[in-house]
C-alpha cells in the first residue's frame, strides 16, 4: 500500500472512530461512515468490506496505541511497582474518558456477536491477565510485591477494570471512584518497608 493510500485508511480509521463513539455499533452503517468521511462508497470497500471490519480494524488500532505508549514509557530500570502504577494510571485515564471511549461500541458488538465476542472479549481479557501475571511474578521475585497467586490477583485486577468499565458506561463513575479501587489494588500487593 503506497503513502497515500495509507493516509486514506489511516483518515477512514480515525472518523470511523468517531462515529463509532457518537453511535455505539449496532447503529452504524456504512453509509454513515462514507457521509461521515465524505468519500465514495466505493472508495471506503476498497480499504473495508463490513462495519465490522472497521470496528476491528480501530479497536487494533487503538490497542496498538496503548502498547506504545505503554512500552515507550517502561524504561528498563523501571521497578515492577512502576510499571504497574504506570498500567493503572493508563487504565484510569481511559476509564474517566467522557470521549474518544468505545466501551459501548465493544459492548454491543460482542452482544450482537455472540459466537465471536468469545473470541475478541477473551482475547483481550487473557492477555490483560498474561501481562499483569508476569508483572506480579517480576515484582515478588524483586521482593516489591507479596502475592500467594500471581493469576488469581491478575484475573482479580483484570475483573475489577472490567467491572469499573461497565459502571462509567452505565452509572457513572468518578475519579474518586476509581483512585480508591486502584489504591486497592496497589495495596494489596505492596510489601509495607516500614
Amino acid at each position: 500500500m503506497g503513502e497515500k493510500s495509507l493516509q486514506k485508511k489511516q483518515y477512514i480509521l480515525e472518523t470511523a472512530k468517531k462515529v463509532f463513539v457518537e453511535k455505539g455499533y449496532k447503529n452504524v452503517t456504512m453509509k454513515d461512515i462514507v457521509e461521515a468521511c465524505d468519500i465514495s462508497r466505493g472508495g471506503l470497500y476498497l480499504y473495508f468490506s463490513s462495519t465490522e471490519e472497521l470496528l476491528l480494524a480501530v479497536l487494533q488500532q487503538d490497542a496498538d496505541e496503548i502498547d506504545d505508549v505503554f512500552t515507550e514509557s517502561i524504561a528498563e530500570e523501571d521497578s515492577a511497582a512502576d510499571i504497574l502504577t504506570l498500567f493503572l494510571k493508563e487504565q484510569k485515564k481511559e476509564l474517566l474518558r467522557k470521549r474518544n471511549n468505545l466501551t459501548m461500541a465493544v459492548y454491543e458488538y460482542a452482544f450482537e456477536n455472540r459466537e465471536k465476542k468469545d473470541q475478541m472479549l477473551r482475547r483481550q481479557f487473557d492477555a490483560g491477565v498474561r501481562v499483569l501475571e508476569k508483572l506480579i511474578e517480576s515484582g515478588i521475585a524483586s521482593g516489591e510485591f507479596y502475592c500467594e497467586n500471581p493469576r488469581g490477583a491478575a484475573n482479580n485486577i483484570m475483573y475489577v477494570l472490567e467491572g469499573m468499565k461497565i459502571n462509567s458506561q452505565t452509572m457513572g463513575i468518578t475519579e474518586a471512584m476509581v483512585d480508591e479501587q486502584l489504591l486497592y489494588i496497589m495495596a494489596g500487593l505492596l510489601i509495607d518497608i516500614d
